[in-house]
């Protein structure tokens, strides 16, 4: 059986990373493109060098052009500008909105079957911009945020109680940013709500350093953002599609009444399998909860009524 093909649109930290862990652990072919000349074939050809260190037999090829890239299963959408210090992601709004504009219209041309995985910031802007534009159903277009913001926000727990990560399940809804949507309630270790084992005002300094995960980061590297984790979250979402794994991960999807929200891109409970978003997860959001999630809808309502999409 030929092996499944991802493509990763931008060869920066985030997409070149990305690359990384989807080959190391052998999921797919995978085809970077750039359009810095040479940068995608350089990453490319010393990452293919890897494989035989690594023991994984699949190939990792690189180009400046979006033919190689035809009749991709998935393709991660990363490229962009980088957030530097001080500014928004909301800053990044008009630039990065060009950039997947252009890359949703030959991705579309030339893998009319693929499922679209969109990173580049502000991501749900931008997920629902490359859902507009691709015309695809909403199940094959997907925000990766919910699976980066919960690990956030998993290892700063693990770190608080001095317990294993791999007992933790770590819940963040809503958008990617300043408005996200933390739920203690759902956020378990082996089973039990942290809410049972942490004092309010710990939960609350946990939940502010979750939605301030990324500009810690950007402050400290102060000319870059964060890539292993972000890559890392990409890399769980591929995998659980392309082998069937039907895991409920919290991703941006369309909403179409869900939670209360038509017609806009939230990060919600998803169950991710071949056909992409398999389903939306309902659960049950105390009056606050749903107020908050609300408030990160209309946030990126704001956004995107901005790019006119």
């Amino acid at each position: 059986m030929a092996r499944k093909k991802v493509t990763v649109v931008g060869a920066g930290n985030v997409g070149a990373t990305t690359a990384l862990w989807l080959a190391s652990r052998e999921l797919a072919d995978v085809v970077l493109t750039d359009v810095v000349e040479g940068v995608p074939e350089g990453k490319a050809l010393d990452m293919l060098e890897a494989m035989p260190i690594l023991g994984s037999d699949v190939t990792v090829t690189g180009d400046n052009d979006y033919a190689p890239t035809a009749n991709s299963d998935i393709v991660v959408i990363t490229a962009g500008f980088p957030r530097k210090p001080g500014m928004s992601r909301d800053d990044l709004l008009k630039k990065n909105y060009e950039i997947v504009g252009a890359t949703v219209r030959k991705v579309v041309a030339l893998s009319p079957n693929s499922i679209l995985i969109l990173v580049t910031n502000p991501l749900d802007a931008m997920a629902q911009a490359a859902y507009k534009l691709s015309k695809f159903s909403r199940n094959r277009v997907i925000g990766m945020a919910g699976v980066l913001d919960s690990a956030r926000f998993a290892s700063f727990i693990a770190a608080e109680l001095r317990v294993s990560v791999k007992d933790i399940n770590a819940f963040v809804l809503g958008g990617h940013g300043d408005t996200m949507v933390p739920l203690p309630r759902y956020s378990t270790v082996s089973g039990i709500p942290i809410t049972d084992l942490l004092p309010a005002e710990t939960i609350a300094r946990l939940v502010q350093r979750t939605r301030d995960g990324g500009a810690e980061i950007v402050k400290h590297l102060k000319t870059g953002s964060a890539f292993y984790a972000p890559s890392a979250a990409v890399a769980a979402m591929v995998e659980a599609i392309l082998q069937d794994q039907g895991r409920i991960l919290p991703c941006a999807a369309y909403l179409e009444g869900e939670y209360g929200l038509e017609g806009v891109f939230a990060g919600v409970p998803c169950k991710l399998g071949a056909r992409g978003i398999e389903d939306v997860v309902q659960i049950q959001l105390t009056a606050q909860e749903q107020a908050e999630l609300r408030h990160s809808a209309d946030a990126v309502r704001a956004l995107v009524a901005a790019l006119g999409v």
